[in-house]
């Protein structure tokens, strides 16, 4: 346990209170948001510490005290068998977490290989964290979406963000993070005649969703292009050129969106989208900086690249990552990921307290 290290932490924690005591700091509701979670972040720390300094100072009061009345030595042995528990815990918290956290997110949905039957289980996937979201209490947000014929999904992308400050620290991106990666599903599709299963896949890419302040981007480092946006079979849906297309020149980044009325809307949609894919792609060079374990999370839409597998015959879902595997497909479907998300989450937890490198999320 680095001592060096709780003590810089808890100046921190004392410092963000003091902060978010000051009515002056409310004017400016993204920084506020954005002390407001850091302060939520370092709160279960500085309870952790606060309840370990408590019992260290009522042992050393009972053995004090026992030394007068024996009734004070059970007491100190209760408290001493506390101890251990509660350093454990509080080096648990001093484990560098992951900075993100706290964030809220912009998740991609693509189709891949397959056609339609992709672009429907893209769908199904869509769906699945929109019901997800909606039992956590979060709000989200279709920022560009584009169907395919059969009402599948061909690609989309969503905003998942938290109601207020979450609570200690863990934002969408805490829970959503391990989802980024390719997505197999096996079953027989609506278009098949003959009853046989069918293998195909959908690419999922998470990001946490950037502020202003955390990425600086230089609007002459952009071409900016406008089009009619279509819908499904290419037919047009706007007579006028709303959807926009935005080329971040340095690194070669485009992104495109359609979905709003407006070109003003769909530019302001690109730049969110656009943030956070600087975000994710700076915090990828830095990760291979320091050899870290974290790579991209979608490299290709491929079925052989799969994190997960949903198989409909044996209302299967597999997570390739950890080994899990449980039979309630349909229920995950209906937004219940929190059993393969609990897994994932134990998992890169006992790898952090071993020392290890963070899970995989490929």
């Amino acid at each position: 346990m680095s001592n060096e290290r709780l003590a810089a932490l808890l100046d921190e924690y004392a410092d963000l209170e003091k902060r978010l005591a000051d009515p002056a700091i409310h004017a400016d509701q993204a920084t506020a948001r954005r002390v407001g979670r850091r302060f939520a972040e370092l709160a279960p720390l500085q309870k952790a510490a606060g309840e370990l300094d408590q019992a260290r100072a009522d042992l050393e009061a009972a053995r004090e005290l026992a030394s007068e009345d024996a009734s004070f030595a059970t007491e100190a042995d209760a408290i001493a068998e506390r101890l251990p528990v509660l350093e454990e815990r509080l080096a648990e918290l001093l484990i560098p977490r992951d900075p993100h956290d706290a964030k809220d997110v912009i998740v991609e949905i693509k189709a891949g290989e397959g056609g339609e039957e992709s672009a429907l289980f893209a769908g199904d996937l869509l769906r699945m964290y929109l019901r997800y979201a909606e039992r956590r209490g979060w709000v989200t947000e279709v920022i560009d979406s584009q169907d395919s014929d059969l009402g599948g999904v061909k690609d989309c992308s969503i905003a998942v963000k938290t109601k207020g400050v979450p609570e200690g620290g863990n934002g969408v991106w805490s829970r959503l993070k391990w989802e980024g990666g390719v997505h197999r599903v096996q079953r027989v599709p609506v278009t098949e005649s003959q009853g046989r299963i069918h293998t195909s896949a959908a690419g999922v890419l998470v990001l946490p969703e950037a502020e202003e302040v955390d990425v600086t981007i230089d609007p002459n480092e952009l071409r900016i292009d406008v089009f009619r946006s279509s819908g499904p079979g290419g037919q047009s849906v706007n007579t006028t050129d709303s959807a926009v297309r935005i080329t971040h020149l340095p690194t070669g980044i485009v992104v495109s969106c359609q979905n709003e009325k407006s070109q003003l809307q769909n530019r302001e949609q690109a730049m969110r989208i656009l943030r956070a894919r600087l975000l994710a792609a700076a915090q990828e060079q830095a990760d291979a900086a320091a050899s870290d374990a974290r790579r991209s999370q979608v490299r290709t839409v491929d079925r052989s690249e799969r994190i997960r597998t949903y198989n409909f015959p044996q209302n299967r879902i597999t997570d390739h990552r950890i080994g899990f595997t449980a039979y309630n497909l349909d229920l995950v479907l209906a937004g219940d990921l929190d059993g393969v998300l609990e897994a994932l989450t134990e998992a890169d937890r006992q790898a952090r307290l071993a020392g290890e490198t963070e899970l995989s999320r490929r």
